[in-house]
């Protein structure tokens, strides 16, 4: 049986067809998969340029944000910028630091601990600020769920601007400015900015009011690590930002970029998203999981080629830290779930849980039993956790249902993290899984895997893989395109990687042969038949300097089984 239900998606009208005969047929299905229904938009997709963005002034709340930010930079008033610990937080608030610095601002960051302070603004932290003489801080990534917090700082005297993008909730901070596009009436059309792109929107708004938005070009690049790394669906303004800022990184990286592609081990001026999603990103979040983020944003702001290495090198081990503990706590909170047996949400707590890699084990928890998933640290009076769903259940608003027993929460759909009482812990379990029991009820738990459209491999020949490259940066909500070819051969198959962890194929159709790897499933070697129905990806198999395509297999099955 096959990991995935597969979903081949409708072909396109021909209509749709006839009317946009000037791009090659492969092209316009892929268009048609993802949403794009007219000309205009086909065109201004592959295009990936301006008319992709809408105006900064049509955010909420911008015209009293730049007016409070501008009255600072003309007084001389020092402004800090309160980000958050993630790798979205960190490009957002090194984005407002470096930008608003460059506007002759005196401007100090302030990232908070993960694990002595927690997530978004807090009361202690701003009362420090206060005492160090500033009256305006400026959030990036959080704030918006902050209402006691807002509140207590106005009566110190300070002014809060905020500028976020999670979902608010139905009473707002009573801040000097919100620029959130997910504020109810806000007139901005596209709600998925991150908080690095909601940041850069704000800074294009005062650079246009000062006539030097083409300086912008060169802060770039963190709006689109911060776009990436937050999984943000790269469709709209979000994908005109990424591939600006890869086209500026591969081009000119800054050095604490460069040097962390060094020890990564990439190949400098190749970098796309996925390189951003798998190797840079969880590198600069490595420091906020298991130390300071502060690290990671010094990396990205420094000037110092010695420092920029020192720094890249530290956060490699400490990535190397993190993939170990993750492991051993996946381990334990796997032992825990299945000991319960396999309920509709998942839930694992432990007093010794790490809690900078809880959301990591969630997400692997809720990818492995496709159900939503809880990892809680434990504490005496306190526990934190984090959460991760699946597209039919959504997990904050599950929380806001649950919110009289939360001290502080906040997220996604997706994503979400709580802080609560300890003695409140087993009746936000039983809440949570009694909804998503009834939520859930009627769902098959097992991942879809949509399929662009179903082909021959030698329909893989010629100048498919070129063409198909037009629709990049891929990621979320722009995925790499996925194909269905039955009945193929299979001329060898074995095991790859630590321990076979994977899967390396010799496949036939037609006359016409590919190499193939298939990740993960290497513990499938006895299900792989002489001829099997394959869903893949095409990419490119960077080996010893060469370059080779190959077929990225996601699922298989027998010819006569495929779902």
């Amino acid at each position: 049986m096959s990991r995935y239900r597969w979903n081949v998606l409708p072909p396109v009208p021909r209509q749709y067809l006839a009317s946009n005969s000037s791009i090659p047929p492969l092209l316009v299905q892929l268009l048609f998969n993802r949403g794009l229904k007219e000309p205009a938009q086909l065109t201004s997709f592959l295009a990936v340029d301006r008319n992709l963005c809408s105006s900064p002034l049509l955010l909420p709340d911008i015209h009293s944000a730049v007016a409070r930010i501008y009255r600072a930079l003309l007084s001389g008033e020092p402004i800090a910028i309160y980000g958050d610990y993630d790798a979205d937080g960190i490009t957002a608030t090194a984005l407002l630091v470096q930008g608003l610095s460059a506007l002759g601002g005196t401007v100090v960051p302030y990232i908070p601990h993960r694990l002595t302070e927690g997530y978004g603004l807090k009361t202690t932290a701003l009362e420090n600020l206060r005492q160090q003489g500033f009256r305006l801080v400026v959030t990036v990534d959080c704030g918006i769920t902050s209402v006691p917090e807002v509140r207590r700082a106005r009566r110190l005297g300070l002014d809060i601007v905020i500028t976020d993008h999670h979902t608010p909730l139905p009473e707002i901070p009573p801040a000097v400015a919100i620029v959130n596009p997910k504020l109810a009436g806000s007139a901005y059309p596209f709600t998925e900015l991150t908080g690095a792109g909601v940041a850069f929107k704000l800074l294009q708004a005062l650079y246009q009011s000062v006539g030097r938005e083409g300086q912008l070009e060169e802060l770039v690049d963190l709006a689109a690590l911060g776009t990436v790394a937050d999984m943000s669906p790269l469709q709209g303004e979000n994908r005109y930002l990424v591939k600006e800022g890869l086209r500026l990184m591969n081009r000119n990286p800054r050095l604490g970029l460069r040097a962390l592609i060094d020890q990564a081990g990439l190949s400098g001026g190749s970098l796309d998203a996925e390189c951003i999603s798998w190797m840079i990103a969880p590198r600069l979040n490595a420091a906020g999981r298991l130390e300071h983020a502060m690290s990671s944003y010094k990396l990205l702001t420094t000037d110092s080629s010695t420092e920029a290495r020192r720094l890249a090198r530290w956060l490699e081990q400490k990535n190397t830290e993190r993939q170990k503990l993750t492991s051993s706590t996946l381990m334990r909170a796997r032992e825990q779930v299945l000991s319960r047996g396999i309920l509709p949400l998942l839930m694992a707590s432990d007093r010794d849980y790490f809690l900078g890699i809880a959301g990591l084990v969630a997400s692997r928890l809720a990818e492995e039993f496709y159900r939503p998933a809880v990892v809680v640290k434990t504490g005496g009076k306190v526990s934190s956790g984090s959460c991760r769903s699946i597209p039919e259940f959504n997990i904050i608003a599950a929380l806001k249902e649950s919110r009289h027993l939360l001290s502080q929460f906040g997220g996604h759909s997706q994503a979400a993290g709580f802080t609560l009482p300890t003695r409140n812990l087993p009746r936000l379990e039983e809440i949570l899984l009694n909804l998503a029991t009834v939520q859930l009820r009627e769902v098959e738990l097992r991942p879809s895997l949509d399929i662009d459209a179903e082909i021959t491999l030698p329909d893989l020949g010629g100048d498919t893989f070129q063409i198909t490259q037009q629709l990049a940066p891929f990621g979320r909500g722009n995925p790499l395109p996925t194909y269905l070819s039955r009945r193929v051969e299979v001329t060898d198959c074995r095991t790859m990687g630590n321990g076979g962890e994977h899967l390396r194929l010799k496949l036939r159709q037609n006359g016409t042969r590919w190499d193939a790897v298939a990740f993960r499933l290497g513990s499938c070697l006895a299900d792989v038949s002489p001829v099997i129905d394959i869903v893949y990806n095409l990419e490119i198999d960077r080996w010893q300097g060469k370059e080779t395509l190959r077929l990225n297999i996601l699922d298989f099955a027998p010819s006569s089984q495929s779902p």
